[in-house]
């Protein structure tokens, strides 16, 4: 049997969310909730749906490198936890056409939340690795936040 080692790369990258929850360019919508309660991300059992704009800098003027789409649902009893399913779906020059899937559970109320990344495709077949987001800023007035998205993988 052949045994072939097999070189992995390393990426880091940092991005940024630009995420609206209502206006004309929401990007963040709840669709499913429990009857007769308040459909928010810390009320357990809402599933909210995204697209959000990636960008290289946390202005919303910056330059965009992809979309963040995916599902979130509050998972835990008392809305502190919410399961991630993500795919971040790259749109720039270097990695357009490439993928990052991350999956895990976003401890939503922590400074820093930790996710996987557990698989990807084009440049970033075979990625292994974790990412975490950072709430970097918050305007509830337009229902709208930055939030810091760090990613590491290893790939082929």
């Amino acid at each position: 049997m052949a045994t072939s080692s097999i070189e992995l790369k390393e990426t880091k990258l940092s991005l940024y969310f630009q995420d609206f929850s209502a206006g004309p360019n929401t990007s963040a919508v709840p669709i499913a909730g429990i009857a007769g309660k308040l459909w928010r991300f810390d009320q357990f059992g809402t599933a909210i749906v995204t697209d959000d704009r990636l960008t290289v800098a946390p202005s919303p003027k910056s330059a965009t490198v992809g979309r963040g789409q995916g599902l979130a649902v509050t998972s835990s009893l008392d809305g502190r936890n919410a399961h991630v399913l993500l795919s971040i779906v790259f749109t720039n020059k270097r990695y357009d056409g490439n993928t990052l899937e991350i999956q895990g559970t976003s401890r939503q109320f922590e400074a820093v939340r930790e996710v996987s990344v557990v698989s990807g495709t084009g440049k970033f077949r075979f990625a292994r690795g974790y990412a975490t987001f950072e709430t970097y800023s918050v305007d509830p007035t337009n229902v709208y936040s930055v939030i810091r998205f760090n990613i590491t993988v290893q790939h082929k």
